[in-house]
């Protein structure tokens, strides 16, 4: 459960014994060192290949004499951004490891632009990326399926910060990419315990059955018909960081956590159900963040989450659109398809966190989730930031926006409208909310945004807006196009969306 190792050294003559290659990633190659520019650029004159993509060279220079020019390409634009060095360095690194390097170096050059003021921890991120294996394959092969064990990084350089994200960042991934068995709700529980043994984070996994149906009744109607298999039993994760000293912000999080998802009785056909393993996202991320404060232990902010780890199967027992459940705020809640089964898993622990985030300093309320279609068809591979009134009036998810352009966690800003609200109100007095309608989220106006607001009636956060007596910021996180790598959710790498952009925010 560990990515490779982050390191620093404040210059190339500096670099440990063991490092065995040197990754050069630069915009241009003029910007190379005085010991590599000329062979290179002499080189560069028969192979036309350098610079424009990433390449291993043999120089007698380099550690190991294994030197790997990674270019980022352009980033003076007005659209480029730092995921240039981001993807520079997964080339770079893969192509220092085929050469047989087990412990390499990196180099950032060029990075002058603002927007580039984080690109040498980015750069390591990216290497951490491309270097993670999925948790079966490791399982299966052995350690030795991923032989780098180290990164240096040259230069300014907090290793200990980058550790931690690149920590939780990995877990993140493990839980998200790992499949359904491997990785049912049970298992998903075991590794979070394993994730925290001895740690500053707290664990306590709920699996009474009967205590979940009492307590959580949405989330028991979509375990509904997993019950009869003992392996699919749901699982509550609540974990818990308090850090030493005043406390002067609280971050609470609810992650959902599908471990599979069939669609329920709108079973997912035409091979719409493959990648559906990777609907746990939501709490992947929740869990890698707090992986992340676990290695980092920030000062001044106390963190609370609640992961909903469930699987939507199909069977005699499930449950159907029209079914009115009472959740645990006693909304009544109409069901209109029960492939819109997370806000129904999430909806209940938020309802809960809401009431411990009454008491709490200063408190921001997320929910994190691979939720919809549509915010991927909307926003592309970027995420989407769903805010309430309180949350808008402190700018919270602008500022996480800012934060992920420069750490390579892109996402964009939505607003709850009164349309949304409007989309969910009852259709006759035998409920209070709708939870969706019955067409695809991805051809649905607004698709992204009115399950915001289903969550916040269904839990009553609706109740504590901007002009309320006790305002509670709240942010939805719709990390369903952004992620896996390429919208890919059978095959793609995970990313851990929003996970670095709401650290950076909050947890400096």
């Amino acid at each position: 459960m560990t990515s490779p190792k982050a390191l620093q050294a404040a210059s190339i003559s500096d670099l440990p014994q063991y490092v065995d290659s040197l990754i050069i990633i630069s915009p241009d190659l003029a910007l190379l060192p005085n010991d590599f520019r000329d062979s290179v650029m002499a080189t560069a004159q028969f192979d036309k290949r350098i610079g424009q993509k990433a390449l291993l060279l043999v120089n007698d220079n380099a550690p190991g004499k294994r030197l790997v020019i990674a270019p980022t390409g352009p980033l003076e634009r007005d659209y480029d951004d730092v995921r240039r060095y981001f993807d520079a360095a997964k080339q770079g690194v893969l192509e220092a490891k085929q050469a047989g390097a087990t412990n390499p170096a990196i180099l950032v050059l060029g990075q002058l632009d603002e927007r580039y003021q984080q690109a040498t921890t980015v750069a390591y991120l990216g290497a951490c990326q491309a270097l993670w294996q999925p948790l079966e394959a490791r399982e299966f092969h052995g350690a030795a399926i991923e032989p780098i064990q180290s990164i240096t990084v040259i230069g300014e350089f907090d290793s200990h910060y980058a550790n931690a994200i690149a920590q939780g960042q990995y877990a993140a991934r493990d839980l998200c990419g790992t499949e359904p068995e491997r990785m049912a709700p049970p298992k998903f529980a075991e590794y979070c315990e394993s994730l925290f043994d001895n740690s500053a984070v707290s664990v306590e996994v709920i699996s009474d059955t009967q205590f979940i149906d009492k307590n959580y009744p949405m989330l028991s109607t979509v375990a509904r018909a997993s019950y009869a298999v003992e392996r699919h039993h749901p699982r509550v994760v609540k974990l818990e960081y308090v850090p030493e000293g005043d406390i002067e912000r609280t971050l609470l999080f609810v992650g959902k956590g599908l471990v599979y998802d069939t669609g329920g009785a709108d079973l997912k056909v035409g091979g719409a159900m493959a990648g559906m393993s990777r609907d746990k996202g939501g709490a992947a991320s929740v869990a890698g963040f707090m992986k992340s404060i676990a290695e980092h232990q920030p000062k001044g902010v106390k963190v609370v989450a609640y992961l909903a780890v469930v699987r939507n199967s199909i069977g005699s027992d499930c449950f159907v659109p029209d079914e009115i459940i009472t959740s645990r705020e006693g909304v009544r809640v109409r069901i209109g398809n029960t492939d819109a089964e997370g806000r129904l898993a999430m909806g209940d622990l938020l309802s809960e966190i809401k009431d411990v985030a009454k008491g709490e300093v200063n408190p921001v309320v997320f929910t994190v989730a691979t939720l919809t279609g549509h915010a991927a068809r909307a926003m592309g591979p970027y995420t989407a930031l769903v805010e309430n009134g309180a949350s808008r009036a402190l700018n919270l998810s602008h500022n996480i926006a800012t934060q992920g352009d420069l750490w390579a966690d892109g996402s964009e800003v939505s607003r709850e409208r009164r349309e949304d609200y409007s989309f969910i109100a009852p259709k006759t007095l035998a409920d209070d909310v709708l939870s969706s309608n019955n067409a695809p989220s991805a051809i649905t106006a607004r698709g992204h945004q009115f399950p915001m607001a289903f969550l916040a009636v269904a839990s009553g956060l609706d109740k504590h807006g901007a002009n309320s007596e006790l305002p509670i910021p709240y942010i939805h996180v719709d990390i369903a196009g952004s992620g896996v790598e390429g919208g890919d959710w059978q095959h793609g790498k995970p990313t851990a969306a929003s996970l670095a952009s709401i650290y950076a925010t909050f947890c400096k």
